[in-house]
């Protein structure tokens, strides 16, 4: 085995044929992974979600030692790559959303790197790559895609609380929460779940139909749901709860795998309370959603950073709307 020069190559490649190939064997497997929710072989299925970096890392450290002995930081890097490549292959056929692959590329490259050094390890212990090693990872998430569908999902249920100082009556910023029209992107966008690609929200109409207090959402791309008030304190807290219908999301406009009110994630109340203070409101958002995966340990901290961050900018926006809105008699 040649451990000349090339014992010290990293990145840039002479050959970036292993990173190429690595990249496919994670296609390969995201096409055979398109199985709809509840049955075998979902991309949301943790054989996947673990299994598919794993591929990818040991599919490039193997053919890249079968060439020349490489180093340790070719061993993080080169599977590093690969699968953000892996990534990027999966937007371009199109069998990902843009939504998805921007949460979980951060997983599949760090995972990646690091069972890169272990494949490299393995390589310089044994002195030379064993195929049986690829096989059995290939084989691996195959036999847990399955299967894994009968193993039932854990629901997580989170809260999210945030609070804000708002130099405003707690009447006007009542009206606002009630019913806020004309949203411009401009105003909610700096929201990471906006900045990934969820459509921006348009309106929040405010309605009393049949004894119910709604508002009545809509979003870009056509999406749509009303929130009904479960709790209605005129001036001092409102909670909401979501209805959909069966066209709220169409075609395209959410991945299904991040979809509110879907098997995996969802937003069970949107909780408002004001409370009068020197000088104005103190304004507080309390949100509550459920985490249902096989990799929770990976997805909840995810919706933790989204739901909260949305929390604060969406305060941040009623506080700016009320800071413009006339200052008069609330409404009930």
């Amino acid at each position: 085995m040649n451990t000349g020069l090339d014992g010290f190559r990293i990145l840039p490649f002479r050959a970036w044929w292993p990173v190429g190939f690595g990249a496919v064997a994670g296609l390969l497997l995201r096409l055979v992974f398109s199985g709809t929710s509840g049955n075998p072989y979902g991309a949301m299925m943790g054989s996947f979600i673990l299994g598919a970096p794993v591929l990818v890392s040991v599919v490039t450290v193997y053919l890249a030692e079968r060439a020349a002995r490489r180093t340790w930081g070719y061993y993080f890097v080169a599977p590093f790559v690969a699968n953000v490549l892996f990534v990027v292959g999966t937007l371009l056929i199109e069998v990902e959303g843009w939504i998805c692959a921007i949460l979980i590329v951060p997983l599949f490259a760090v995972v990646g790197g690091l069972v890169g050094l272990v494949m490299g390890a393995i390589c310089r212990i044994t002195n030379w790559p064993h195929r049986a090693i690829v096989s059995s990872v290939a084989l691996l998430p195959l036999l847990g895609g399955a299967v894994e569908q009968r193993v039932d999902t854990t629901n997580l249920e989170r809260v999210q609380q945030r609070e804000v100082f708002v130099a405003a009556a707690p009447e006007t910023i009542w009206r606002v929460l009630i019913d806020t029209r004309d949203i411009h992107p401009d105003e909610v966008e700096s929201a990471w779940m906006y900045r990934i690609g969820v459509p921006t929200p348009q309106a929040g109409v405010g309605d009393l139909r049949d004894g119910e207090h709604l508002r009545h959402i809509t979003m870009g791309k056509g999406v749509h749901f009303d929130q009904v008030a479960t709790d209605w304190d005129v001036g001092r807290r409102v909670t909401w709860r979501y209805r959909f219908a069966d066209d709220s999301f169409p075609p395209g406009a959410l991945d299904d795998h991040v979809r509110i009110g879907g098997q995996y994630f969802d937003v069970s109340e949107c909780s408002y309370s004001l409370k009068p203070v020197a000088g104005g409101t103190q304004l507080a958002i309390r949100m509550k959603y459920r985490v249902s995966t096989h990799f929770n340990w990976y997805a909840a901290p995810v919706a933790d950073w989204l739901v909260g961050d949305f929390a604060e900018v969406i305060l941040d926006f009623y506080a700016k709307r009320a800071a413009l809105a006339p200052s008069q008699a609330g409404s009930s």
